[in-house]
């Protein structure tokens, strides 16, 4: 994702990597199911559940019901010290429906943007695939493979994003390595991904309470020393007016604890461990205003399949990450991806590290994607094994303007690269759509993985 992690929750719903497990909500994974192809018109039905970033749960005593966590806030008396904290602290399980607006449905994931429970008020959710046994995060190697999916993005406006992604999380969500992690994937621990978020309250089995200070534009918000950086392949992240598929790498293999400069914040966005910007194809911001969108060529008023391939050198699983390929399916017609279309660019439609070169170039941006190695990089982080994750969210950092709008904002829109979507300067204000778009939704539905060419 573009801008630091930006995922919102109420007071009572606290971010937790490492603590202990609390009894007082039972925890039940809703089932999802995917399916798994070897061929044409051959796949297989598997049964899978999708599990709540820890990031949304309820921090508590492990003696009582006291918040660890208010608004923006540590407990001293419960939260004193990082070690003393995953002591003391225990995340409880959830209430996806009730308090999350998060249902399933057979193979379709619905997440909603804001919920009102009996006791809150939840704002965005994020949850990854679990494996068939139900116990880790099920990884994927999607090298020489296509992934699709479905989604309706109907009712997801300017300013949101409903994304599906995949990250290096550790399939146990770090608790063999870090044994203060008591909750593991079954709690939905061990986040990381490009941007190194220092929002995530856990971090190796320890608190990130060095150096906390609470956002000056989120009341739930805060962010610690200590950010957890990893590679990062985003499939999809999307609204109704726009659309990118980017991949972003890093320099380190597996979650990893950042600190200062390696954590790339600020003015140091590109002296850190991971490409930020990653290599982005945004039909919009690649010169085809034309393409997706409401009522045009992939019309986002109604479902539609995305399909993304992953071409490797030599055609086989062993072989060098080479091209990312996409291509859609809407009301029985498959459509190619759209081109590129700006001045001195050549006509590409897929991600190559030639591609990304290129942009990079035209668009005058940092081509940190090329330093840490580009598309290679990205294949090996697959060969290891990368986690599902879909959320939907909206941005504090930057108004999600850098996928449907002008981005930066202090830069001429006709510059090649700036535009990126339709939607004004001001439509991701997150105080604002919080309440005028509370009822937004995305739905992810019928994933399939495979062999290229065995999904659609």
């Amino acid at each position: 994702m573009f801008p630091a992690a930006s995922l919102l929750a109420f007071s009572l719903l606290a971010t937790v990597y490492g603590q202990q497990v609390g009894t007082l909500t039972a925890e039940n994974h809703p089932r999802l199911t995917v399916q798994q192809c070897t061929g044409k018109n051959n796949c297989q039905t598997q049964q899978h559940s999708v599990v709540l970033d820890s990031n949304w749960r309820w921090l508590h005593s492990t003696s009582g019901s006291n918040n660890c966590y208010t608004g923006n806030t540590w407990d001293a008396s419960l939260c004193p010290d990082a070690t003393t904290c995953a002591n003391n602290c225990a995340m409880d399980g959830a209430d996806y429906a009730g308090t999350y607006g998060i249902t399933t449905n057979g193979n379709a994931l619905t997440l909603k943007f804001v919920q009102q429970g009996q006791y809150s008020k939840n704002i965005g959710s994020r949850v990854y695939l679990m494996d068939a046994n139900d116990k880790e995060y099920e990884l994927f190697n999607l090298k020489n493979q296509e992934f699709t999916f479905d989604v309706d993005m109907s009712n997801l406006p300017c300013g949101l994003n409903g994304a599906l992604y995949f990250v290096e999380m550790d399939a146990d969500g770090g608790s063999s390595r870090f044994p203060t992690n008591k909750a593991g994937a079954k709690y939905g621990t061990g986040y990381c991904d490009t941007q190194c978020p220092q929002d995530i309250k856990f971090i190796n089995g320890q608190a990130n309470i060095e150096g906390w200070a609470g956002s000056p534009s989120d009341p739930n918000a805060g962010s610690g020393n200590f950010g957890t950086c990893c590679n990062e392949m985003d499939i999809w992240e999307a609204n109704k007016n726009g659309a990118a598929f980017t991949p972003h790498v890093c320099s380190v293999s597996s979650q990893t604890r950042c600190s200062g400069t390696e954590c790339g914040d600020g003015d140091e966005r590109y002296d850190g461990l991971c490409d930020k910007d990653g290599c982005d194809f945004n039909s919009f911001r690649m010169g085809d205003q034309t393409f997706l969108g409401p009522g045009k060529t992939v019309d986002t008023n109604q479902k539609f399949t995305v399909v993304t391939q992953f071409l490797t050198n030599n055609n086989q699983t062993s072989g060098t990450l080479s091209e990312i390929r996409r291509l859609y399916v809407q009301n029985g017609k498959v459509i190619a991806n759209s081109k590129t279309n700006i001045p001195g660019l050549g006509a590409f439609d897929s991600i190559t590290d030639s591609f990304c070169n290129a942009q990079k170039q035209v668009f005058g941006d940092t081509n940190t994607f090329e330093k840490l190695g580009g598309l290679s990089t990205m294949g090996s982080a697959f060969q290891r094994g990368m986690a599902l994750v879909m959320s939907i969210w909206d941005d504090h950092a930057a108004g999600m303007l850098w996928l449907d709008a002008d981005y930066p904002t202090d830069a001429p829109a006709t510059n090649p690269g700036v535009s990126r979507g339709p939607c004004s300067a001001t439509s991701g204000d997150p105080t604002t759509i919080e309440n005028s778009e509370a009822s937004s939704s995305v739905t992810f539905s019928n994933i399939k993985v495979g062999p290229i060419g065995s999904t659609f």
